[in-house]
């Protein structure tokens, strides 16, 4: 079979299940189990492909087809320019997430005007990655500001060994801690960021199949109203924060206003809600002084 003719079978097959991104989905299985380069497609449409190769490839095909995440198949998904492992313990990165990132940087950076040559006299700035999942955002954020202390946390023992092993393969110093949102964290942070689960509990089996037959429903599940974590966490989070401390959260886009009563109400300052991409409402911040 040839690369050309091979592409259009994997990509009907994926197109007739109902795949959107057919075509891309399909680019990147004959990448991970062919090998094949975008160039490939162009230069060598015709080229045949050993027999031998293929089984791997359909087996793939046909996990895609019955719904399974594309990156769960592959094992990798990307994330602020790294490529995070991932499974079926954690929630597969998304670019939604990214905006929580590059915000939490941008606190830092205007917060910490010497941090290309920070004071080594002073105490360290320590953040905390709560509900850290695949560990793709406290991780990132080590990676881009080097000279933090971070800590991973999670209530699920499979999720952190996923984010342990992001950390060695891309050779972030964290410390991990499980327990149940703050039960194992020690210390007072000056960034707690996190992305709770936030889903109502009635609205998860509406997902798309990839979603809610394929990932973790303990990564998902807000309870009756999505709610229920903000709730704990904007609590709890005080105890943990040293003055002027900075908490910021993905929020689902209907759930901003709700949030913002949560932190008014706790005594957080400086409340904002920022946007993703699409405009959506996607972050919260507060300082707790």
């Amino acid at each position: 079979m040839t690369i050309a003719g091979l592409r259009r079978q994997i990509r009907e097959q994926l197109a007739a299940a109902g795949i959107e991104t057919a075509d891309y989905d399909t680019r990147i299985l004959m990448e991970t189990y062919l090998g094949l380069s975008r160039e490939d497609y162009l230069l060598e449409p015709d080229k045949a492909i050993e027999e031998r190769m293929l089984k791997p490839l359909f087996a793939a095909a046909a996990e895609r087809a019955g719904r399974k995440p594309l990156q769960q198949i592959t094992g990798e998904a990307p994330f602020m320019g790294y490529h995070f492992h991932v499974n079926s313990h954690v929630l597969i990165p998304r670019m939604d997430t990214e905006c929580l990132v590059e915000e939490a940087l941008n606190r830092i950076s205007s917060r910490m005007p010497e941090r290309q040559a920070p004071d080594r006299s002073k105490r360290p700035v320590r953040l905390l990655d709560l509900c850290t999942g695949s560990g793709c955002i406290g991780i990132s954020i080590k990676l881009l500001c080097p000279e933090l202390e971070v800590v991973l946390s999670d209530l699920s023992e499979d999720a952190l060994a996923v984010a342990a092993y992001n950390a060695d393969r891309l050779r972030a110093k964290v410390e991990i801690c499980q327990g149940d949102l703050f039960e194992e964290v020690s210390g007072k942070f000056d960034y707690i960021v996190s992305n709770p689960p936030y889903i109502p509990s009635g609205e998860i089996p509406g997902l798309m199949p990839e979603v809610k037959d394929h990932e973790p429903w303990m990564a998902l599940d807000g309870e009756e109203d999505g709610l229920a974590f903000y709730r704990r966490i904007v609590r709890e989070a005080p105890s943990y924060m040293c003055p002027g401390g900075m908490l910021l959260m993905e929020i689902g886009a209907p759930q901003g206003q709700e949030i913002r009563a949560l932190l008014e109400e706790a005594g957080y300052t400086g409340i904002r809600i920022g946007q993703d991409l699409a405009g959506m409402d996607r972050i919260i911040e507060g300082v707790w002084e």
